[in-house]
């Protein structure tokens, strides 16, 4: 139902100019809602009390709308959306596209992209041709690094619009890690790893990335436990300030997950970095030790990446600034993740 024909106030005010055009609140059913839930007037990867419960970094960063996906059904010719943001975050190496922007597939094929102005303050609009007059279930993700408000979705009136399928995968894959979990830097949402893997793999997904601020706080181990999920992926060395924080938490994480889900495949990974130091090595050799001892102590669903192998057929192609993927990157690690994840997934 249009409720802006019956309560003004949720009229969507608009300059896009096509036939018919009836904007639809995305929290209003048919319309299903992934990877974020709302919370008083704003969209959140985690309840707002746990978030709290971690740190100030992460509470910065929970209302990012990464992962956020909008799916549903509809012939419609075009589909506009009408975004409010409460934060929409600007930075030299990330395109507005991947940060502010928003993308729409029909299944596993590229539609378009909602293109921010580079003026984007708090809201922006735009519209995609579907290029089809069949009903076909579409997605839309939502941006990678900006607080998300508010969503409505336009279609032609009198076009059907009906409620999508669930996922093949109906229990998320849950990611936690840092700035390169949450997203940074792919052109649009739907080039993050994960969201290459979702449509993949037709699984849901939750994206607990926190820019610089993943640091393996026995609260987020905590939290992360009580969810209900299908396979645990975590990657967060970036962020551990130093070597012996790593040592410290990585497999404390692991010991505190795993208590609570025994039978949880739980998948680690280090960063995507091909070249490494002495660093870098001792970290990977964390990672290593962790699931080593899991498996000296019978554990038979711990599983590990190691990060140069991520990257291994772009190398020096893969990165914007030495440590963030572009596209070419995130593809690759969408292919080595996503082939371990549907090993597991049998």
């Amino acid at each position: 139902m249009d409720i802006s024909k019956i309560d003004k106030n949720f009229k969507v005010e608009t300059k896009i100019e096509r036939e018919g055009l009836t904007f639809y609140d995305i929290d209003e059913a048919p319309f299903k809602i992934y990877g974020v839930f709302r919370e008083g007037e704003h969209y959140v990867r985690m309840p707002t009390d746990a978030a709290k419960s971690v740190s100030e970094r992460v509470v910065s960063l929970y209302r990012h709308s990464a992962g956020g996906r909008v799916r549903f059904v509809t012939n419609s010719p075009y589909i506009a959306v009408s975004i409010k943001l409460n934060c929409a975050y600007k930075m030299s190496h990330f395109a507005f596209t991947g940060s502010i922007g928003c993308d729409m597939y029909s299944g596993t094929r590229y539609i378009g992209t909602i293109v921010p102005p580079t003026n984007v303050t708090n809201e922006y609009e735009g519209v995609i041709n579907t290029l089809s007059e069949e009903a076909c279930e579409y997605t839309i993700n939502m941006p990678l690094y900006s607080e998300t408000d508010k969503m409505y979705i336009g279609i032609k009136e009198g076009s059907i619009l009906k409620e999508a399928p669930d996922y093949d995968i109906k229990k998320p894959i849950v990611y936690y890690g840092s700035s390169i979990t949450q997203g940074g830097c792919a052109s649009r949402p739907g080039n993050s790893y994960q969201s290459i893997i979702s449509r993949e793999l037709d699984a849901d997904f939750i994206n607990l990335g926190f820019s610089g601020s993943a640091r393996a706080e026995d609260e987020m181990a905590e939290y992360i436990a009580s969810l209900d999920m299908s396979v645990f992926v975590y990657d967060y060395d970036h962020n551990a300030p130093t070597l012996e924080h790593y040592k410290n938490t990585h497999e404390r994480m692991f010991k505190i997950i795993r208590e609570r889900k025994p039978d949880l495949p739980i998948l680690m990974m280090t960063r995507p970095e091909y070249y490494l130091d002495e660093d870098e090595t001792a970290r990977l050799q964390v990672m290593l030790d962790t699931y080593n001892n899991a498996i000296a102590a019978g554990d038979k669903n711990v599983y590990y990446i190691k990060g140069p192998d991520l990257i291994a057929s772009v190398r020096e192609s893969a990165l914007v600034d030495g440590g963030h993927p572009n596209d070419s990157g995130f593809v690759n690690m969408a292919n080595v993740v996503g082939a371990k994840l549907k090993e597991i997934l049998k």
